[in-house]
């Protein structure tokens, strides 16, 4: 064993730091009755990196059921629209509405300002730093780099 603590390390920090932007993060999307997966369907449907359950499911890395679940509430919330895929009638499609657009908006502009809280103190090359480090992190990860 070195010296390293626990708390130094990126893992406790990242960690650590990922469970308060979460809830700072979850706090503001009550207001438009969402939660962060329902958002992330949403920042995929955007993307166009997948339009059925099945991919989106894969994507997201989470079972199709809690797809199905997630597209249900958006659904309701006049977000996404289910279609049939007229070439495989087994298959469904989400769409995202001009509703969903909305919201996508909306929580952009929330997850900007917790952006600009998590950066204040830092200047603006600090804060640039850090953004290419986690675009870079994440990509390596197989997570969304934009």
């Amino acid at each position: 064993m070195n010296d390293v603590k626990l708390t130094s390390t990126l893992a406790f920090r990242l960690g650590t730091l990922g469970a308060v932007v979460t809830e700072r993060f979850s706090a503001r999307l009550t207001a438009h009755d969402l939660k962060p997966k329902q958002v992330g369907l949403l920042a995929v449907l955007d993307s166009g990196a997948a339009a059925s359950q099945l991919d989106i499911a894969k994507l997201m890395n989470v079972a199709p059921s809690l797809v199905v679940s997630l597209a249900d509430r958006l659904e309701e919330l006049g977000a996404v629209r289910r279609e049939r895929d007229p070439s495989d009638r087994r298959r469904q499609t989400l769409t995202l509405t001009a509703r969903g657009r909305d919201l996508l908006s909306a929580c952009t502009e929330a997850a900007a300002e917790i952006d600009a809280e998590l950066t204040e103190g830092l200047g603006p090359e600090e804060a640039e730093v850090l953004r290419g480090a986690m675009r870079k992190l994440a990509g390596r990860h197989g997570l969304p780099a934009d």
